[in-house]
């Protein structure tokens, strides 16, 4: 750490905020989690105002905060854009928490701060660059390079999941309408939602992803509608990551989420991946996250070391 001073993360979440303090001597303390009030902009900034009061007290001083957020910051106006919570969108979120509680804060894409954790002590610890991808209820994604996020000028380094599918086969064309407006979106295809809806598309029960995941283990007509749903999905996930490899080309892929559970994918990637990859000897390396759910808002935290 460049000072002595406390660290504090934040992670708002779809459906949680959590929190933690991270030590001078760079202990964690405990994970602290609430429910994200959906559409309560005011109530958000009341409950991270709570969290950090209470972190302070274990911690016994003011904290530096970092906050993991859907979306971003603009730079000029400095309101939220891109977030998928989007009563988030047009807001002055930071401005607002800093009238809340004033303190020193840094803010990043949730994605970043998951990347961030990952690069620095969790399963990208060791490569010189990293892909960070978020499969959950959205699609995202953080690029860090020599233990430094990648943000850009716009701050939306990462941001693989607005872009459309890519190698589109024709019933793939233009694809669902995504909530940001455009259609065919990788959201669209390779969240937990996105699995769950074509899963029903293609004649299989209403279920959720882990429960997709479940029924693939029968023998029953279902699942084998659930093995060929999960198949698909795998198939335009590697499509989506070797877009990136051909672009950025990272040492190391770490999933988070809760699709990164999906213990099929790492598996499964590298041989989808490959046909796809302008390289001709390829090295594709695929983790799930040392710190699972927890991972963001540690990276967070990380963000003023």
């Amino acid at each position: 750490m460049s000072d002595a001073a406390p660290r504090i993360g934040i992670d708002l979440g779809g459906t949680k905020i959590a929190a933690v303090g991270l030590t001078s001597d760079r202990q964690f303390t405990d994970i602290q989690q609430v429910d994200t009030p959906q559409n309560g902009y005011a109530e958000t900034i009341n409950i991270i105002k709570f969290l950090i009061e209470r972190l302070e007290l274990e911690l016994r001083g003011e904290a530096k905060i970092g906050v993991g957020m859907p979306g971003s910051l603009t730079r000029q106006s400095g309101l939220v854009q891109n977030a998928n919570s989007t009563w988030l969108n047009g807001k002055p979120f930071a401005e607002d928490l800093k009238s809340a509680i004033p303190r020193d804060y840094r803010f990043a894409n949730d994605a970043n701060c998951f990347a961030l954790s990952e690069a620095h002590d969790g399963a990208g610890k060791g490569a010189r660059s990293l892909f960070g991808i978020i499969l959950g209820t959205g699609c995202g994604g953080g690029l860090v390079l020599n233990g430094e996020i990648i943000e850009g000028p716009n701050r939306i380094g990462g941001e693989w999941g607005h872009n459309p599918l890519p190698w589109a086969m024709p019933d793939e064309i233009p694809g669902p309408t995504c909530w940001c407006g455009r259609m065919g979106c990788m959201e669209t295809w390779v969240s937990g939602p996105a699995l769950a809806v074509d899963h029903v598309r293609h004649g299989g029960e209403d279920i959720n992803a882990r429960e997709i995941v479940e029924r693939a283990h029968s023998g029953d007509a279902e699942g084998m509608r659930a093995r060929a749903s999960l198949e698909r999905h795998a198939d335009r996930l590697a499509r989506g990551i070797a877009m990136v490899i051909n672009i950025f080309d990272p040492e190391r892929i770490v999933l988070g989420g809760g699709l990164s559970n999906m213990n099929h994918l790492y598996k499964d990637l590298p041989r989808l991946i490959t046909p796809h990859i302008f390289a001709d000897e390829q090295s594709i390396d695929i983790r799930p996250p040392k710190h699972g759910a927890m991972s963001g808002v540690r990276g967070a935290a990380r963000l003023w070391d």
